[in-house]
């Protein structure tokens, strides 16, 4: 993947396989659109009950090819150790200097795991770094102009939902791709669900969001900021 990639739309998470559990289908549908995708994973996996990091990284490139993602990569930040350090923010904030994205997809700041809690405001706060013309990374500053959380696993109710009825399948095939993670296995049986058990518990979720805006399946987003409407004849969603 070249080094000089311009992303629309970056996708920032903690471990490899998040964004293919998360907002998958919609950076499949951004892709496509026609709009430049980019995934930057912070950790590589080396504490996963299953699998090496080769297992990841390889499964992740292949994940990445079902999304239509135009660039992937990891960084080397510890893998259950996402701390929201200055060095990690310089790492994230280069990313984002070199990809230039007009929207940043991270994952929401409440989370079970305190890799993903992190990973949110980690994300956020390297936009700042990013934008700032006196700092010296490499590139010229740049900051998103949209940042959204994927809140799929957020007990919080979403500012928008992503209608992935169409990308459904394809985003249940990236996150199969990772075959040390979730094919049917003894390792890690106890913490892991069986393959079929895994697709039923995605169409449930993906359905309930899709419920909410009338549609088959969907992804849910949060945006801190009020959104702006200018036609009231072309806001979605039937009220009643």
């Amino acid at each position: 993947m070249a080094d000089d990639y311009k992303a629309d739309i970056l996708a920032v998470a903690a471990h490899r396989d998040d964004v293919e559990q998360t907002c998958g289908g919609t950076l499949l549908k951004m892709a496509e659109r026609g709009y430049r995708t980019a995934v930057l994973d912070l950790t590589q996996g080396e504490m996963g009950t299953r699998g090496t990091v080769e297992d990841r990284a390889s499964e992740a490139a292949d994940a990445g090819r079902l999304l239509k993602v135009g660039w992937r990569q990891a960084l080397d930040i510890p893998d259950g150790r996402v701390e929201n350090t200055y060095e990690n923010k310089l790492k994230v904030a280069r990313a984002i200097r070199q990809l230039r994205p007009r929207v940043l997809i991270l994952p929401y700041w409440q989370a079970r795991h305190p890799d993903h809690a992190t990973a949110g405001v980690l994300g956020y706060e390297s936009t700042f770094l990013s934008g700032l013309a006196k700092l010296d990374l490499g590139a010229p500053p740049h900051r998103p102009f949209k940042i959204i959380y994927a809140s799929l696993y957020a007990d919080v109710r979403p500012t928008f939902v992503v209608d992935i009825s169409a990308q459904f399948e394809t985003r249940f095939a990236s996150l199969m791709a990772y075959k040390s993670q979730y094919q049917d296995q003894e390792a890690g049986s106890g913490l892991f669900p069986r393959q079929a058990k895994i697709r039923e518990r995605i169409a449930a979720m993906a359905a309930y969001y899709g419920l909410l805006a009338g549609v088959q399946f969907a992804e849910p987003f949060v945006q801190k900021e009020v959104g702006l409407v200018d036609d009231l004849l072309m806001v979605p969603v039937q009220s009643i």
